[in-house]
């Protein structure tokens, strides 16, 4: 907690840091209240936009503490944030002082028009982003688009504010605007460009591709021949890049590792066939090979030493980051007590099944497995239905003393986390896996 606040700290100073520069050097101003609110938003805009490649760039030192999940969606929350102040800029310079001519005015000047120009790309940028959030848009697509539309948007504005702001002819402030910008652009230069080919050259090696229901498949992979592999906890997740050559895509996605740390020889990502991507993961064989980058995220028993009566919800392909957790405790003799329930539509459907069986024919953990159908055969004795409050009362009991871990569809984390608040259950008891953003 204490690691994370810091950076949050450091992120308010950085964005913040323009308007103490301003002050210090220019402590005197004879513009009126409005223009200088305005001003000051311009200023904070800038910083926050020409952070954001920090934020999206999966920097260790950002996102360790806190989770890439939490940054992420604090990268998507700040552009929102930025695009208000940059749009409110005009309208407070005007009233305060400037008047209405910076706005819809033909006869202004070049940096003039090129704020103009920043703000409309802004809200396409933001546009872009909303259609990929909903599946209008290929996330490769938006990708695309975005790695074009923000360097450029970040270069209008650099040069809008250079040649038009009046703080800038302070050489202090000016030098500031320029290392802040190149720091910005390198960042996204490393993150876009740099890195990818540096992991490539690491690659590591596919050993092994199998079924394990209809549409899952688990993938294995090896380190590079005398490497190492990397080290991470149970629940984390890995983006992969796999390169298979005959004629299949090539694009970077992020899926949890199901295996467990205690599996030296490979890694390995259990992946549903949800997408165009994903429906050629079946066609991954041997000898392929993959870029990986791992690993990343908090959502890990391991982090939370204080709990040991556990409760795992997991919908479909959610199971993966608890599978992990599950294998780690079974690899490490751990006597945690873990309850897991696991919703699926039909039995054929359930991933991982026999191991579960094993595992819990064993005496670490001490698990009890409760699957729970949507669409049971006639076959089938176990639970029917969904997840719900009165099954969540049957199987936990009590909730007092228990953590609970949730990873699936965003509708049955949320509705089982609404169950959980109203049984009383804390907050800071309850972890759940984001299990989709933007990357």
């Amino acid at each position: 907690m204490l690691a994370g606040g810091l950076r949050i700290t450091f992120y308010m100073a950085f964005v913040l840091a323009p308007l103490f520069l301003a002050a210090l050097f220019k402590p005197v101003t004879h513009n009126g209240f409005l223009y200088e609110i305005g001003r000051g938003f311009a200023l904070i805009s800038f910083m926050v936009l020409n952070f954001q490649p920090s934020l999206a760039s999966r920097l260790k030192w950002i996102e360790r503490p806190l989770g890439l999940d939490i940054v992420i969606r604090h990268h998507k929350y700040m552009a929102v944030f930025a695009t208000f102040l940059l749009i409110c800029h005009p309208l407070l310079l005007s009233t305060g002082k400037k008047g209405f001519s910076i706005i819809i005015g033909t006869n202004v000047p070049w940096p003039v028009w090129l704020g103009r120009v920043a703000i409309v790309v802004l809200l396409a940028n933001m546009f872009f982003s909303f259609s990929s959030l909903r599946g209008r848009i290929r996330f490769e697509t938006w990708r695309n688009i975005h790695d074009v539309l923000g360097p450029f948007l970040l270069g209008v504005i650099f040069v809008h504010s250079f040649f038009q702001g009046g703080d800038l002819k302070m050489v202090q402030l000016a030098s500031f605007w320029a290392v802040v910008s190149g720091a910005a652009a390198a960042t996204f230069v490393y993150h876009r460009l740099v890195r990818p080919r540096l992991l490539r050259r690491h690659a590591y090696n596919v050993i092994d591709v199998h079924k394990e229901t209809g549409d899952v498949w688990t993938v294995k992979l090896s380190p590079p021949e005398g490497a190492k592999r990397f080290d991470y906890l149970p629940g984390q997740f890995q983006f992969l890049t796999f390169y298979r050559e005959r004629g299949l895509p090539v694009e970077e996605h992020h899926w949890t590792i199901s295996s467990a740390p205690t599996e030296s020889v490979y890694v390995s990502s259990t992946i549903k066939e949800l997408g165009d991507f994903t429906s050629t993961i079946g066609k991954t064989k041997p000898g392929d090979t993959a870029a990986v980058h791992a690993p990343f995220g908090r959502f890990s028993h391991v982090l939370h030493h204080e709990e040991d009566d556990l409760v795992f919800i997991a919908g479909g392909i959610g199971i993966t980051p608890l599978m992990s957790m599950i294998r780690h405790m079974r690899d490490t003799r751990s006597d945690i007590r873990v309850l897991l329930l696991y919703a699926n539509r039909t039995e054929e459907d359930i991933v991982f099944n026999r191991e579960l069986q094993e595992i819990e024919a064993g005496e670490h953990p001490r698990l009890k497995t409760v699957h729970i159908l949507s669409e049971a055969g006639e076959g089938w004795h176990g639970e029917t239905g969904y997840i719900d409050s009165k099954k969540i009362e049957r199987f936990c009991g009590s909730s007092s003393g228990k953590a609970f871990y949730l990873c699936g569809p965003a509708g049955l984390v949320d509705g089982v986390i609404k169950i959980l608040k109203g049984r009383g259950v804390r907050d800071s008891r309850m972890h759940r896996e984001i299990f989709s953003f933007v990357n």
